[in-house]
């Protein structure tokens, strides 16, 4: 529909009609201060051809990862995506499709939901998964919310340091005002202990928040953590990274009760941070207290096979006080993505992109602990990221210079974690090469003599 300018005639007969003479007076109200200023100084208008060459220009002052040799992780990774998840989820009717988060929603929709649900269960080990959430962060604050509405405990919670810091910091924004205790368990050594779990761990703690493998990279002792909470009566929660189920064991083998994720590593694209994937799944006790929907199969009044919405736990179709989500059928572009990679690779492929990945960061590990300047900070065995300590105390410098030579070598850790001020997180995935870790290696070396040749 185009837009329709008021005129100020059309102003003037709506403000006569609620009685103020002009607009100044309208918004006399608001403060001063706060009231837009008219003098914007907005430049002159552009002509189309100045406009996109502007426009051009802003865009090229992105710095792609995929234009880099990128090691850059703590959730967000530069894996390979292949040409048919483009393909499939750049069809019209799933690319454009109007937002269907009602009954509203088309059969190819909610095939493709019930087949994400169906690879999600599988990949966990899992009884139920949904049909995705907006992201690893907000999936893993949902956990938590609907482990205190199953246990009732409403007053205690436990995390470890060692999950990422930014869920960290989304889970404490969603419970500031609902009185609930946040404890987190320190991991000096890259994980958390199962003595120092025990002691922060209380009878009315109403789960435990877990990553596997961690933010650092870093196995857990998931299985014995996992002992540990269920023996207080509190439930476990996992974070996994998906490609790590290729090889690791699946979180419902080791009687976890939530699993969530994030799936960017899952034919979505770093796209400078999102939008992602929030993946959940559960024990079916818990169905009725997930967030987002639930696509079912069944068969019409002819026999035939269809899908069907088969829960929504949203405030338009249940009392609005005990709606768990608002979360729409739009954010399944997503988990279509995740679904096309997880149906093309196959359980054999997954684990042999999960072996990549362990077998190229250990080899990234070991040519970093060959150079002076670094040290591995976690003896802790692995996945695809590692801490490496800089001894020099010169991370932020390090980084610029080798960014200015188009490799991305890690993300800083000082933002998050005052006493890894000087070391950095390093990813290594399925995309890099030998030669690409060698040529990280060589810059890093070089960035050295540098150093060295100033100090001199």
């Amino acid at each position: 529909m185009p837009f329709l300018l008021n005129t100020p005639d059309d102003q003037q007969a709506m403000l006569a009609a609620i009685g103020v003479g002009s607009l100044d007076e309208l918004f006399a109200m608001v403060p001063a201060d706060l009231r837009l200023k008219r003098d914007l100084a907005i430049p002159p208008a552009l002509t189309e051809i100045e406009l996109s060459a502007h426009m051009a220009a802003l865009a090229r002052a992105n710095s792609p990862a995929g234009d880099q040799l990128c090691f850059l992780g703590g959730g967000c990774y530069d894996h390979f995506v292949p040409a048919v998840v483009d393909a499939i989820a750049g069809r019209a009717e799933f690319y454009t499709s109007y937002t269907p988060y009602q009954a509203e929603a088309s059969q190819g929709n909610l095939q493709a939901f019930f087949e994400y649900q169906t690879l999600i269960s599988r990949l966990t080990g899992m009884e139920v998964a949904n049909a995705s959430l907006y992201d690893g962060a907000t999936a893993a604050t949902e956990a938590v919310l609907m482990s205190i509405s199953a246990t009732a405990r409403h007053r205690h919670v436990v995390t470890a340091a060692s999950v990422h810091p930014e869920y960290r910091q989304t889970l404490a924004a969603y419970l500031k005002n609902l009185g609930v205790e946040i404890s987190t368990v320190g991991t000096p050594g890259g994980a958390i202990t199962p003595q120092d779990l025990f002691d922060a761990v209380r009878d009315d703690t109403a789960c435990v928040l877990v990553q596997h493998p961690n933010f650092f990279g870093c196995l857990e002792d998931v299985e014995r953590l996992a002992q540990i909470a269920h023996d207080k009566g509190a439930m476990f929660i996992v974070i996994a990274d998906p490609i790590s189920l290729g090889i690791l064991k699946r979180p419902g083998d080791y009687d976890a009760d939530i699993v969530v994720a994030e799936g960017q590593s899952l034919g979505i694209p770093m796209q400078f941070g999102g939008p992602f994937l929030g993946i959940m799944a559960c024990r079916e006790r818990l169905v009725r207290r997930m967030p987002g929907r639930i696509a079912g199969q069944t068969v019409d009044r002819r026999g035939k096979r269809c899908w069907v919405l088969t829960l929504q736990t949203r405030e338009q179709h249940i009392r609005r006080e005990k709606a768990t989500s608002n979360i729409c059928t739009n954010q399944g572009l997503l988990a279509l993505r995740a679904t096309v990679y997880l149906a093309l690779v196959g359980p054999q492929g997954l684990r042999e992109v999960a072996e990549l990945n362990l077998r190229k960061a250990h080899y990234a590990r070991e040519r970093f602990a060959s150079l002076e300047r670094f040290e591995i900070v976690h003896a802790r065995p692995t996945f695809k990221e590692f801490v490496v300590r800089d001894r020099q105390g010169q991370v932020e410098n390090l980084l610029a210079d080798l960014a200015a030579r188009d490799i991305f070598a890690g993300v800083p850790l000082g933002r998050w974690y005052p006493e890894l001020a000087d070391c950095f997180l390093v990813a290594v995935t399925e995309k890099r090469s030998r030669q690409d870790i060698d040529t990280l290696v060589a810059a890093l070396a070089q960035s050295n003599r540098k150093v060295m040749v100033a100090h001199a």
